[in-house]
């Protein structure tokens, strides 16, 4: 790692002018470690003490949940989360990037920026968020209506499918969240979903994902949430139907 050092000095010839010089010094890994040593807010061998040094940060985390479907850019990043602001998530960004959860890279061409993606290690935190979920689904201060973004959504629903509820049930769905299209495929008690269209697609659900997640999750009627304009079904509506029931908040 390198680190920009910033010394303030005195013009012996003009006292009253300072001047500053600058000076790039490469980091040994033993002065990483050093640096992280005083971001610490534990001094403990315990291994879960020791991530919560990592990614235990207010933002961390849910910085690292919006990179588990891909890598993104900072103001695709700033707008999934609008609570954080451009310079907390700058650092948050560095933090995660310093202890190697994430990496900064360009696009190549047609489009050149620079995004955020994250490493094999810091796709392990997916199975982190979803035993976070379970666990934080049985909290009496939850609040179900807070919103809920897309990526938080495509996680939700890989973390509460239930095998054994969707044991008999073989479906192609097309999900569209706020005009991001996602294939959904459901057979033998398996879920797969990631990004794309399902040219297939035995029924289609498209919406915010607050309506979603109020059918969903919440028991609120499909027809309601189609006339009040949140969600629009097409295709079996019998798969439609039968979703709130293989996903079912694990609140028991």
């Amino acid at each position: 790692m390198i680190r920009l050092v910033t010394r303030l000095g005195v013009d012996d010839k003009r006292p009253r002018f300072y001047f500053t010089t600058y000076s790039l010094e490469l980091l040994s890994t033993e002065a990483q470690t050093s640096e992280l040593k005083k971001k610490r807010r534990y001094d403990d061998a315990c291994a879960a003490a020791h991530a919560m040094d990592l990614v235990g940060e207010r933002w961390a985390l849910p910085v690292a949940r919006e990179l588990m479907l891909g890598p993104k850019r900072f103001a695709d990043l700033k707008r999934a989360m609008p609570g954080i602001s451009a310079p907390v998530l700058s650092q948050r960004l560095k933090d995660l990037e310093e202890v190697g959860v994430l990496v900064r890279e360009t696009m190549g061409p047609p489009v050149s920026a620079q995004v955020y993606r994250l490493t094999e290690w810091g796709l392990e935190l997916e199975g982190v968020l979803q035993a976070l979920g379970n666990w934080a689904v049985k909290s009496p201060f939850r609040d179900p209506d807070a919103p809920m973004a897309v990526t938080s959504l495509i996680l939700s629903l890989r973390t509460m499918f239930s095998a054994e509820a969707a044991a008999e049930m073989a479906a192609r769905i097309q999900l569209v969240l706020d005009g991001e299209p996602f294939r959904m495929l459901i057979e033998n008690g398996t879920l797969e979903i990631d990004r794309g269209t399902e040219p297939s697609a035995d029924a289609a659900l498209a919406g915010t994902p607050d309506a979603i997640v109020a059918f969903v999750y919440n028991d609120i009627p499909l027809d309601r949430l189609e006339r009040a304009g949140g969600l629009s079904a097409s295709g079996d509506r019998r798969i439609i139907a039968a979703l709130p029931s293989i996903f079912a908040l694990l609140s028991g």
